[in-house]
């Protein structure tokens, strides 16, 4: 009766989580137990797995993925990195050449003694006491059943496993360049999301995450000198101590050598745990906002930035959660590790105390942590959208909205004019480059959300971006989820502009022609030389001082975006259809009364060659 209770409770959970009617998602519970030695940085495991099957079909195998393979000698991690390491990317001024290196991994995987590997070693795979058929396929478990899956049915899955921490080399292992102890992510047995594309069973071998959503209960027993951070909160505070502990809340020493650490997270993804022996522990609580924590090293030069990292997050939290959404977990990790900034939900693994990348990492929390999209198909769903999230709230910070479009724009358009660039819709370890891959989810993703509210409105996208948490959170949505949302709250058709960015390489290139006098009025000739279509703002300036925006709205968008300067008249043009590479803006003035004619004033518009948007009359 107990276990039916609880069944009961993670379907509604689940139901909860169903983005439509018709879209099913697949649930799961861990409870995960593991014992570190810190001489021999390997741990032992037990797993238990309760796996709710909510798809219509019958499943006959499971795949779990065993990230730290991936660390070992001409693994497809340390074969994929060498192979792009020899493409050759260009030359410094100095007449350097610039080779497409995966930096943080180069060829050290190929190097890495036998201690120094990291390895997941899953020893069996039980259900109902029954050792179950693995096939290891490198990263990629797959588990063969002997009594398949039924549709809406519940299995538990016990997993027993060793592992050894990787020397730090991506993400996850010890001793990172900051000499932080363990970063503990891709730590565990993960099952693969099975979703309505079927499998997700993707090796490991360079970049991005995709998981069940689910609860974790895990109980990491270590060295007692260590600090552990990471995911979750923390459910034994006040046994634990380190800063966890309720005020007044005096600790007992342990008996022994170790501390059992036990965590729970709800309504996640994935579980990310840190350990040091020197960590510093700080808090900040904002407003109506979550309990944040930052976990650093101590060094007493960085003191200061790490406490300008937590007031930096307190200060942004209200201006985040009134502009995408707030943050619907209890706590928040700052966690000083791994090999730069990398995501997990309810904490992030960051090198050192930059701002920049701890906003970058929390705003991750919204698009990566609460949308959970399948960042391997679409990852810049997450990087690009988080670093327009981020560029956001750093300009809000700055008093200054414009605050880095300039380098996102920029950072796009080297990439459309590399010769490289690939569709967006390149699966993330299929891109032919690093290059291609960074420029592609970092900063064109970024420029496809300020370059809707070119098309949309700067308002409209505000209600998109709230509209597109509420809608979406914790339900793994695809481009089209996003872009339905953004049409239904625009009244315009926005399918184009998907398909244009994403499927596509065609780029944007408007110029103002010439300007001549017909039956009595000033025709201004537009060119699209660009094989993107695109709507139009034209700031008309007169001589007189006066200014017209004159807008164009293209066809397939059957619709207008509403005016966002009350202080600047507005004319609405006959719709410019796509196929017409000119068109004729008649103006009710004479040209002796122009001053100038400019293409998108606000330079929203990524527009390859600015150079050719204005005119300007003697």
């Amino acid at each position: 009766m107990k276990f039916f209770s609880f069944s009961m409770l993670a379907v509604a959970l689940c139901g909860t989580a169903m983005g439509q009617s018709d879209r099913w998602q697949q649930r799961i519970k861990y409870n995960i137990t593991v014992n570190m030695d810190v001489h021999t940085n390997r741990f032992a495991g037990t797993e238990k797995m309760e796996y709710w099957n909510n798809s219509p079909d019958t499943l006959k195998r499971v795949f779990i993925h065993l990230y730290w393979n991936a660390f070992q000698p001409n693994s497809m991690m340390d074969v994929r990195s060498r192979e792009l390491g020899k493409v050759l990317l260009g030359y410094t001024r100095k007449g350097e050449a610039v080779y497409d290196w995966d930096s943080r991994v180069k060829d050290r995987i190929s190097k890495l003694q036998p201690n120094e590997i990291g390895f997941q070693h899953v020893q069996s795979v039980k259900v109902n006491g029954k050792e179950q058929k693995l096939t290891e396929h490198e990263t990629i478990l797959e588990v063969t059943l002997d009594k398949p899956l039924a549709p809406k049915s519940v299995t538990s899955f016990d997993v027993a496993f060793e592992a050894q921490v990787p020397l730090q080399v991506r993400r996850s292992g010890r001793d990172n360049a900051e000499g932080i102890r363990y970063s503990m992510s891709q730590w565990y047995p993960k099952m693969v999301e099975y979703d309505y594309q079927g499998w997700n069973a993707n090796p490991y071998v360079a970049r991005e995450f995709y998981g069940v959503w689910g609860d974790y209960d895990v109980n990491i027993t270590i060295d007692k000198n260590y600090l552990v951070a990471g995911s979750g909160t923390l459910q034994n505070p006040n046994e634990i101590g380190f800063g966890y502990q309720a005020d007044n809340v005096r600790i007992k020493q342990p008996t022994g050598n170790t501390l059992t650490w036990k965590f729970s997270a709800q309504n996640v993804h994935d579980f990310m745990w840190a350990a040091d022996t020197a960590y510093q522990l700080i808090t900040r609580k904002p407003a109506n906002g979550p309990l944040l924590y930052i976990v650093y090293k101590r060094v007493d030069s960085l003191e200061t930035r790490w406490q300008k990292v937590a007031d930096t997050a307190a200060l942004a939290y209200p201006y985040i959660a009134k502009t995408f959404g707030p943050y619907p977990y209890k706590n928040y990790s700052f966690v000083q590790g791994g090999d730069g900034g990398m995501e997990y939900p309810m904490a992030t693994l960051i090198k050192n105390a930059s701002v920049g990348t701890a906003l970058h990492e929390w705003m991750h929390s919204w698009y990566q942590g609460m949308m959970g999209t399948n960042e391997s198909l679409y990852p810049w769903m997450d990087e690009g959208f988080t670093t327009y999230a981020e560029t956001r709230v750093s300009g809000y910070l700055r008093k200054n909205p414009n605050f880095w479009w300039d380098d996102m724009y920029k950072s796009y358009y080297d990439l459309a004019k590399s010769g490289k660039e690939e569709p967006m819709s390149t699966h993330s370890d299929h891109y032919n480059t690093n290059y291609a891959y960074s420029r592609a989810a970092y900063s064109k993703g970024g420029v496809f959300m300020e370059q809707l509210s070119y098309i949309i409105g700067n308002e409209t996208l505000d209600k998109v971006l709230l509209e597109y948490y509420k809608e979406w959170h914790f339900k793994h949505p695809n481009p089209n989820d996003f872009i339905r949302v953004a049409e239904k709250l625009s009244n315009i058709e926005l399918q184009w502009y998907k398909e244009y960015w994403v499927y596509t390489t065609k780029t944007i290139d408007y110029a103002v022609g010439d300007i001549n006098m017909a039956s009595g009025k000033s025709v201004v000739n537009l060119k699209r030389i660009g094989l993107m279509p695109m709507p139009l703002d034209v700031l008309i300036t007169y001589k007189d001082g006066t200014k017209e925006m004159h807008y164009v709205p293209m066809n397939l968008m059957y619709g207008e975006k509403p005016a966002e300067d009350a202080s600047i008249r507005r004319i609405v043009h006959p719709e410019w259809h796509w196929t017409d590479p000119e068109y004729s803006l008649e103006l009710n003035h004479n040209i002796a009364d122009i001053k100038e004619v400019e293409i998108d004033p606000s330079q929203r518009l990524a527009d390859l060659n600015r150079g050719n948007n204005k005119l300007t009359i003697p």
